[in-house]
């Protein structure tokens, strides 16, 4: 996504902790640690930042949904859940 770097959280699946927000992409997703990751909320402020980050998203085909602040892109899913990629 070039220089735009939106802010984003997580969910541990083990004990439902939710991160603060946080802008840092590189050190956290480059340090591995994703096996315990439920969900990851990326937070978009207008729809030009939604737009860069679906189009993001889409080349990549992952789980997830557009919700009103941004999307949530799952790692783990109750079973029985739908879930739709984006």
């Amino acid at each position: 996504m070039k220089n735009f770097c939106p802010r984003w959280r997580t969910r541990c699946l083990e004990n439902g902790y939710i991160s603060d927000w946080d802008r840092e992409w590189v050190y956290h997703f480059s340090e591995g640690g994703y096996a315990d990751i439920e969900w990851v909320e990326i937070k978009t402020e207008n729809a030009a930042e939604a737009a860069i980050v679906l189009a993001a998203l889409k080349k990549i085909h992952v789980p997830g949904e557009q919700w009103e602040h941004g999307f949530r892109i799952y790692g783990y899913v109750t079973a029985g859940q739908p879930v739709e990629y984006l």
